[in-house]
């Protein structure tokens, strides 16, 4: 039989962090004289009361998880957290359904940036602050789970960043503790800094400590409906520009750049290949703009630069409607918005060096067609690429693809439209934010949709964030026979 004591042990852990989470905002509304303190506060208690009475009753010796225990930990977790997540939003009273919270709670520990709300510049300050605290804890978690947790699962040839020490499904707490330590302090160190910079380019504290999480998280979300378009600062378009960079790059290679190895964060093949394609993704956008008259000059420089940035990291922030610019930006956008950071960062969708190993068994495959005689070895950084490796990419991606397709046919099947329904679907399994259309691109939310709608594009986003058979090996009966 299973044991699901450790489990519950981690997710007991979790929730006490997310209890203790939700004082910060009550003291911010509490300083301000605002009444809905006592809102977070209620939920912090009861949040906190669930997580330490887990954490109490499983609590014992040396933890060791199997790999059936680690998958169970990785989407229970990500689950409770949305769940008690969505406290404050209702509570409070700002969304008006269970179904409204759930999403906008998934979205932010997703680091999707989907919203259902609106009015946000007259809202209050705990409920902005929430938001943001809810996403820079997921980005977090996100860089921990990409790092420890499935290499160790071997999902989706992550086993490619398999370190020695993961080579157990045994060791993962142990190793995890070990590597946060330093993550979590480089991870604050960007925050505060982004934080600062934003502030000192005209945000008031309020938004520049909620921009400075959900940038470093590659969130989105905003404190403003308008999103960053409501400063339209060129000067916080660039420094948003910078740190949904720096948020899409491996954090590992952070750890190894302060350890003396800086040559590492220059010579990284997925590092290179990530410039590669915002540099001609950016050009591509810039030359459209100018060709069409949507901007002139620097202007269809910056604008370009900056959405193009936001769309392909995942992060989902808006200068502008890109919408307006004409029909080409609508699929371009919604192709870029897959492509994704690199492997152990924030950022979301497939992942650069997935491209990468999908480029090199194309070419294998192309020159063996050409020439069958041939010996030809596929590489990744200089490294011959191991078949399982390769299989598990391509696997991955045949999965990703079926995935975006049936949540699209499901999205329509409840009454939305084929764009809406299409563009939802990908943002959701790439956790972008906005999509396109008139109903949920970059000018409007997610409110109008109906509840059914809602709950499969909170599904959506838990399977791209948590890289899709981490999720759905659960609905496997061989997963549950011992």
């Amino acid at each position: 039989m299973l044991d699901i004591r450790p489990v519950l042990l981690v997710i007991g852990a979790l929730l006490s962090v997310l209890g203790v989470a939700m004082f910060i905002p009550a003291l911010i509304d509490l300083a301000l004289g605002d009444a809905q303190w006592r809102v977070f506060a209620a939920s912090g208690a009861v949040t906190l009361f669930v997580g330490g009475g887990l954490w109490l009753a499983t609590r014992k010796g040396r933890v060791e998880f199997t790999r059936r225990q680690a998958f169970m930990m990785t989407v229970l977790t990500w689950a409770s957290l949305s769940a008690f997540g969505a406290l404050p939003f209702l509570w409070s009273g700002v969304v008006p359904t269970y179904t409204d919270a759930f999403f906008e709670s998934m979205s932010g520990i997703t680091t999707t940036g989907s919203t259902v709300m609106s009015g946000l510049d007259g809202m209050q300050a705990g409920i902005l602050l929430w938001r943001g605290i809810l996403q820079w804890l997921g980005g977090l978690g996100v860089i921990v789970m990409a790092i420890a947790v499935l290499p160790m699962l071997q999902v989706g040839g992550m086993q490619l960043f398999q370190a020695e020490s993961f080579s157990t499904a045994e060791k993962i707490l142990p190793r995890a503790t070990q590597i946060s330590a330093g993550l979590t302090a480089l991870y604050i160190l960007f925050t505060v800094i982004c934080g600062s910079l934003y502030y000192s380019a005209g945000m008031t504290a309020l938004d520049a400590t909620v921009h400075g999480m959900t940038t470093v998280a590659t969130g989105g979300l905003s404190s403003h409906d308008a999103s960053i378009g409501h400063y339209g600062s060129a000067r916080i378009e660039l420094i948003a520009i910078v740190f949904m960079i720096l948020g899409s790059l491996p954090f590992i290679l952070y750890i190894q750049a302060m350890r003396g190895q800086w040559k590492r964060l220059f010579i990284d093949s997925e590092i290179r290949t990530f410039f590669m394609l915002l540099a001609l993704f950016i050009s591509i956008a810039t030359f459209y703009a100018i060709e069409t008259n949507t901007f002139t000059g620097i202007e269809a420089l910056r604008h370009s630069a900056f959405n193009v940035v936001s769309v392909m990291t995942g992060t989902g922030y808006a200068s502008t409607d890109y919408q307006l610019w004409g029909p080409f930006t609508i699929a371009f956008f919604f192709f870029i918005m897959f492509i994704g950071g690199c492997q152990g960062s924030t950022a979301c969708g497939l992942k650069v060096f997935r491209l990468q190993v999908m480029f090199q068994v194309l070419k294998q495959h192309i020159n063996r067609i050409v020439f069958p005689n041939g010996v030809f070895v596929k590489r990744y950084s200089g490294y011959p690429l191991a078949d399982n490796v390769s299989a598990a990419v391509m696997s991955y991606f045949f999965l990703y693809v079926v995935s975006f397709l049936v949540l699209a046919i499901l999205l329509q099947m409840t009454g939305l439209d084929f764009v809406t329904s299409l563009s939802g679907a990908g943002t959701a399994i790439a956790n972008v934010g906005p999509g396109v259309g008139h109903i949920i691109g970059p000018s409007g939310n997610f409110q109008p949709l109906n509840d059914v709608a809602k709950w499969l594009l909170a599904f959506g986003m838990l399977l791209g964030r948590l890289e899709l058979l981490t999720v759905l090996v659960l609905f496997l009966p061989s997963f549950w026979r011992e």
